[in-house]
């Protein structure tokens, strides 16, 4: 496991709309590994592998982008109002943010009425540490992300931005080590995923694949009084089935399916209820494209503090190389 590029990719800045950071990131990475490279006009990283011939034309998609912040108003004592880029957001009490000029802010809930309901967004505010707005060093617009460093808990790792750059992770290391596969493979690191998958959507139309895979987090079942969900941390990659916005192709969910099975991997199948993927989008670009997604299990989705199973990464890896080399 290189933990050094994990970190790297998670701690970089790139909330939607601002992924300039982390594609440069991302492309030093796969610069080395890639026959072609281009980057799209909404800022979407294409990387290129040619297979050896006769094979098909496959999309693997990742989404750079990460949930994340804007200021909306400087109150007169310096405190800082914003809205959210990206949705589902789960920021706690004291949780920090750091924004797109470096100035860091601590998140806290205002003093309220009936403090027994639940906190919407316009009862917090941000602490960066002014005493009036003239001294306030956030503008309104300037955006910002989460601090969340990268932990190393036995076999389970947290840090922020895990959504959705364990996936962009799976996607570089896939890229190192495919060999002699028939087909050409294009790994599309989107942008904009979470504010309307943006930047698949697009690039997708671009490339015109023959089958596209995503490969993002999922929810799990396996948190004290979760939702049933038969989906568990250190359990496998889990192949979709159905999530908020699409239906696995069927074709697509089998290749995943026998290809966990070849590659002896374990595997779990995904049905999320809420939330979709760059597969969502992929599948309706020009007359359709057969699409499914591969997820990472992931705990805390959109919080500072996303969890998820070094195996699983392992596991998903090799489930799309065998993939990748078996699928006709």
């Amino acid at each position: 496991m290189n933990l050094e590029l994990l970190e790297k990719l998670t701690q970089t800045f790139g909330p939607s709309g601002y992924e300039d950071e982390i594609r440069a990131v991302i492309r030093a990475a796969v610069e080395p590994l890639a026959d072609e490279i281009h980057v799209d006009p909404l800022g979407s990283l294409v990387a290129l592998r040619k297979g050896t011939g006769g094979g098909k034309k496959i999309a693997l998609a990742a989404h750079m982008d990460e949930i994340g912040l804007m200021a909306t108003y400087v109150e007169e004592k310096g405190f800082v109002r914003f809205t959210v880029i990206g949705g589902g957001i789960r920021p706690g009490n004291g949780s920090r943010v750091r924004f797109a000029n470096g100035v860091t802010g601590v998140i806290y809930v205002e003093r309220r009425d009936d403090p027994s309901t639940q906190p919407e967004l316009q009862h917090l505010y941000i602490d960066v540490g002014a005493t009036s707005r003239a001294d306030c060093p956030v503008a309104v617009g300037e955006p910002g992300q989460f601090i969340g460093p990268l932990v190393r808990q036995g076999q389970r790792l947290v840090s922020k931005t895990m959504d959705d750059r364990v996936g962009c992770y799976v996607l570089i290391e896939v890229l190192g080590q495919l060999k002699d596969a028939p087909h050409d493979v294009y790994a599309i690191f989107s942008t904009q995923e979470e504010i309307g998958l943006v930047g698949a959507r697009t690039t997708a139309f671009r490339v015109d694949p023959d089958i596209a895979i995503s490969i993002d987090v999922t929810a799990t079942g396996d948190l004290p009084k979760a939702l049933p969900m038969a989906v568990e941390l250190g359990k496998g990659p889990a192949i979709k089935v159905k999530d908020g916005g699409m239906i696995a192709h069927a074709m697509v969910r089998d290749m995943l399916v026998e290809a966990a099975k070849q590659a002896g991997v374990p595997y779990q199948m995904e049905i999320l209820l809420g939330g979709t993927t760059d597969a969502a989008a992929m599948q309706l670009v020009r007359s359709g494209v057969p699409s499914g997604c591969l997820s990472i299990p992931c705990r805390f989705i959109h919080s500072p503090s996303e969890m998820v199973d070094e195996a699983d990464i392992h596991n998903a890896v090799k489930l799309l190389l065998t993939a990748l080399r078996t699928c006709e």
